[in-house]
């Protein structure tokens, strides 16, 4: 493959652990890489650390990088921690969006719909992911923007459970997704921060159980889990 820009594979690394085409937990190999992206090894380790500084892999001493882990600890922490910093992102974003930022989110929307409309999980996935980091940018808060843009990483690997309805129940929550998001711009441009909260949880609560299924099938105890990765350090 030609050389491709230090940005270019960034973004495509990120695309590909986001879509699960790089499963959660996979050693990558670094020489693979390298080849596929016509970068030597430096570069492209300055690139891995720049992923795991964003959360999408883990490196460890003399282990290589690793896609970040989606393990029940993880998972546990994830869904106790989203619905608190969605809640207050979206607060800022009404108090804080400019109207250059509202158009931005409207055409998001407009393409969140559309792949939804057309079946397309992973793209469903990748445009709801744009949808909440445009919000997050509106928040102008660094910290809570931090936290957004970790908690998207795991958020857009599992919410392509979601986008792949397996009735037509399913598909009506999807649908129902895409108004709670036409809902939630109306009450950004309202500046109105409560009923931006309000449809914020909401709008968690109606994905939640679906994205929880992702983990359900694992049947190790938290405290296994922990003591299994301790053994092996």
């Amino acid at each position: 493959m030609p050389r491709v820009s230090k940005e270019a594979c960034l973004d495509e690394l990120k695309l590909r652990i986001l879509r699960m085409e790089l499963e959660p937990g996979m050693l990558l190999d670094e020489a693979s890489l390298a080849a596929h992206f016509g970068l030597s090894r430096t570069p492209l380790r300055e690139i891995l650390q720049r992923l795991a500084g964003d959360g999408y892999l883990s490196i460890r001493e003399n282990r290589g990088a690793k896609v970040a882990s989606m393990d029940v600890t993880t998972m546990r922490t994830f869904f106790q921690t989203a619905p608190m910093v969605y809640a207050n992102i979206s607060r800022l974003a009404a108090e804080n969006r400019t109207g250059a930022q509202l158009s931005d989110l409207q055409r998001a929307q407009a393409e969140f719909a559309n792949c939804t409309s057309e079946g397309d999980a992973p793209a469903a996935a990748l445009c709801n992911h744009r949808f909440h980091a445009l919000i997050g940018e509106m928040a102008q808060n660094p910290y809570l923007v931090a936290a957004l843009n970790r908690l998207l990483i795991d958020h857009t690997r599992l919410s392509q459970t979601f986008y792949r309805p397996a009735g037509p129940r399913e598909a009506s929550l999807v649908t129902r997704a895409s108004e709670q998001h036409d809902a939630l711009i109306c009450a950004i441009d309202a500046r109105d921060g409560d009923l931006a909260i309000e449809l914020t949880l909401q709008h968690w609560d109606l994905s939640r159980d679906s994205i929880e299924r992702f983990v359900r099938p694992d049947p190790l105890p938290v405290d296994l889990v922990a003591r299994k990765e301790k053994d092996a350090v």
